[in-house]
């Protein structure tokens, strides 16, 4: 009888150790896994919304220094598009997080605090709350974030865009993973020929709807064509490995008037059963036309610039986007490498300065200026208010 009670004890202590080890094991699965967050906002411009003023930067990294420090994220980088502030951060604490969300805002307030010191324009002006209330989304400031496990390297881009709105994404990325002349992996690598998941919102409704490509790429044109109705939020492998996020924040929407356009940022990541790097980057080697520019209230070719050049004053244009490229490292952001700091993008940029030179010569009239459908959340309804008297 001993025996068989020994022998029951050691099974259960035997069980005991699976469990333990199997959560241990469980633990260090999910330890694995990191979240990129790509935080932006426009917390005063310099000079008017051409530019970001130095100051601002140092205070950003001294704060994020002091949260690398405590242990809250694991690295970080500073840079900026024009006037707007990015913030790039490694974590372990999941997408939507309350933590990193409230620590962006603390320094988004920070900011825009010094930025009312020197006077800066529009300080905060995408900060549309008093109080932070769990989540920095539906607050103003745009965010991309995705979580994923490493592999044995992970090459990642980060995309930052000023002057333009969350639709400018939806060219790139339809090229990036459903079009075989730009993506030649589509085709001859076996681990992407099953194609990708897009997830596609309805900015109005906010309501989402995933489409495959190719199955559905005649469904995903019709909507994602519409990009400042339908905007691209993620896709997907067909496995549900993240390939890519955007920010799909539209301030006008929230603020019900024109406070500035969002300036939309995203995160993709590259190679090894996704497209390559050169395969994400080639999208940006045609100027193609975007919503912003001036008030938010034109249309503008997408100049592919380096940071250095990410200073916009024609026009308060043309709307610029930046890519910073990063290896993942345990979390650690190796470098950033300034993608588009190339001179094979030397004949895009020219592009886009000769469709500025064309489109700005039709001044008030459209096609330059948007339609009065998309104008809804400028100052343009004031002035029809004015005349609505006026018409018999």
């Amino acid at each position: 009888m001993s025996t068989i009670l020994l022998l029951l004890r050691r099974i259960d202590r035997w069980r005991f150790l699976i469990i333990i080890r199997g959560a241990e094991y469980h633990k260090e699965e999910i330890m694995n896994e990191i979240t990129i967050s790509v935080i932006k906002a426009d917390v005063g411009g310099y000079v008017g919304h051409s530019s970001m003023h130095p100051n601002l930067i140092t205070k950003a990294i001294q704060s994020l220094e002091k949260q690398k420090d405590k242990g809250t994220i694991v690295d970080f980088h500073v840079t900026h598009c024009g006037d707007d502030l990015d913030l790039i951060i490694t974590h372990k604490l999941g997408e939507d997080s309350g933590d990193i969300h409230k620590m962006a805002w603390d320094i988004f307030v920070e900011c825009t605090n010094v930025a009312k010191e020197l006077k800066l324009y529009g300080a905060g002006q995408d900060l549309l709350s008093d109080a932070f209330s769990g989540n920095i989304k539906g607050m103003g400031p745009g965010v991309a974030e995705m979580t994923f496990e490493e592999r044995k390297s992970e090459p990642v881009i980060i995309f930052a865009a000023d002057k333009t709105s969350p639709g400018s994404w939806n060219m790139p990325l339809y090229k990036v993973f459903a079009d075989p002349f730009n993506t030649i992996g589509l085709v001859i690598d076996p681990s992407m020929h099953e194609g990708f998941t897009f997830e596609v919102l309805d900015i109005f409704e906010n309501k989402t709807v995933k489409l495959n490509a190719p199955e559905d790429l005649y469904d995903l044109l019709c909507l994602i064509g519409a990009s400042e109705h339908y905007i691209i939020k993620n896709v997907c492998k067909k496995d549900g490995t993240i390939a890519a996020a955007t920010s799909t924040q539209k301030v006008n929407l929230i603020a019900g008037r024109y406070v500035g356009k969002d300036d939309p940022v995203m995160i993709i990541r590259c190679q090894s059963g996704l497209p390559a790097v050169g395969e994400v980057l080639e999208p940006f080697s045609m100027s193609y036309m975007v919503t912003g520019w001036m008030r938010g209230s034109h249309w503008g070719p997408f100049m592919p610039v380096s940071v250095e050049d990410a200073h916009p004053t024609r026009f308060d244009g043309p709307p610029r986007v930046i890519a910073l490229g990063f290896q993942v490292t345990n979390g650690t952001l190796i470098g950033p490498r300034d993608m588009f700091a190339d001179p094979s993008y030397d004949l895009a940029r020219q592009q886009a300065n000769e469709i500025a030179n064309y489109i700005r010569r039709h001044g008030p009239f459209e096609p330059q200026r948007l339609p009065l459908s998309d104008m809804e959340y400028t100052t343009l309804p004031h002035v029809l208010n004015k005349l609505k008297d006026k018409f018999k």
